[in-house]
């Protein structure tokens, strides 16, 4: 089994490596870079491939929400973990919306940093043990509007092709009517189903119907 690989975003170099050497003794995951700031976390992803990034609230240069932000546009399979020393519930917000699938305490690093990997690798939300104490009910609103993420990571050109994809319509049909190739409607569904986490044609078509999906939808 290979694996898993983790970017750490952090300005502090102590904290990074005390994280790394957390992660590195755990089996199957392996830090693969590090970034001291938001820029440098952006253009040290185009250079290597991660499957998740642990990711500072607050870095120079970029914000961890910024940089979330745009992770998640251009690399929206990348899953993304915040560590912050923020305990109010408005930080936890403007994370969950960026895109993040987790939101860590630093001063829960340790077992509960490596629970919260796992988590989040097969497929679920993690969120601090700490908050959810403190706000259960609160919290339950918050990822309510977190399944909604990936759609709204649709470019308006994607939420057009999902709208007519739920009308039946073909990639050479669509092409006719947006005016553009078979091709970049091919693309696009494969953007769109990545975004949603939809890998079969079938469940896509399925999915317009079960959201009723349209352009001016939310």
């Amino acid at each position: 089994m290979s694996a898993y690989r983790i970017v750490l975003a952090d300005d502090h170099a102590m904290l990074r490596e005390g994280i790394k050497s957390i992660i590195d003794e755990t089996r199957n995951l392996q830090v693969v870079g590090e970034a001291s700031d938001g820029l440098a976390l952006l253009q040290l992803l185009k250079k290597i491939s991660t499957d998740m990034v642990v990711l500072d609230v607050s870095m120079p240069k970029l914000r961890g929400i910024e940089a979330a932000r745009e992770i998640k546009r251009q690399y929206p399979e990348i899953k993304i973990l915040f560590l912050s020393m923020y305990k109010k519930r408005e930080y936890l917000r403007l994370a969950i919306a960026a895109g993040a699938e987790g939101y860590l305490l630093k001063e829960d690093t340790g077992f509960e940093l490596i629970h919260a990997i796992d988590t989040i690798r097969h497929g679920r939300t993690y969120l601090s043990s700490f908050i959810l104490k403190e706000a259960p009910e609160d919290l339950i609103g918050i990822c309510r509007g977190y399944r909604r993420r990936g759609e709204d990571l649709l470019t308006t050109r994607e939420r057009e092709v999902l709208k007519l994809v739920g009308e039946g319509k073909t990639s050479k049909e669509i092409a006719r009517m947006l005016f553009i190739s078979p091709n970049t409607v091919n693309n696009h569904r494969k953007n769109i189903k990545k975004k949603l986490k939809i890998r079969k044609n079938a469940d896509l078509i399925k999915y317009t119907l079960q959201k009723g999906y349209s352009v001016d939808s939310e």
